[in-house]
């Protein structure tokens, strides 16, 4: 069941067309101002990527300034810094890598 985009010629925003099969037949409208003038774009995808490739990507610690807002990078930053200086984590920082790890963020980085 193929999504096809288009662009439209009239007001150049896209449009996305549900098609039940490949060899369907149909007529697509721009879904914005109604325009029939569409041309057919190539559409982006989404890419799933394992623990393993993010870190033979960007490897156990951050890179760029982005990557400190991942808690992934935080988390596993601490963890080594932490392993480094022989000193055990602390159970709050350990539960707060671990909820951070699950979508759930500290007061002073939610807004981050």
């Amino acid at each position: 069941m193929p999504i096809y985009e288009f662009k439209c010629q009239d007001c150049g925003r896209l449009t996305s067309v549900f098609v039940k099969t490949m060899r369907s037949s149909y007529k697509a409208r721009c879904q914005h101002c109604g325009g029939r003038k569409l041309e057919r774009v190539v559409s982006g995808f989404a890419h799933h990527k394992s623990e393993q490739a993010i870190l033979e990507e960007y490897g156990s610690e951050p890179k760029r300034l982005e990557d400190y807002k991942d808690p992934r990078q935080i988390g596993r930053w601490a963890e080594r810094k932490f392993r480094e200086q022989g000193i055990e984590m602390p159970d709050e920082a350990r539960k707060m890598i671990d909820a951070a790890r699950e979508g759930e963020f500290p007061e002073p980085v939610k807004d981050g």
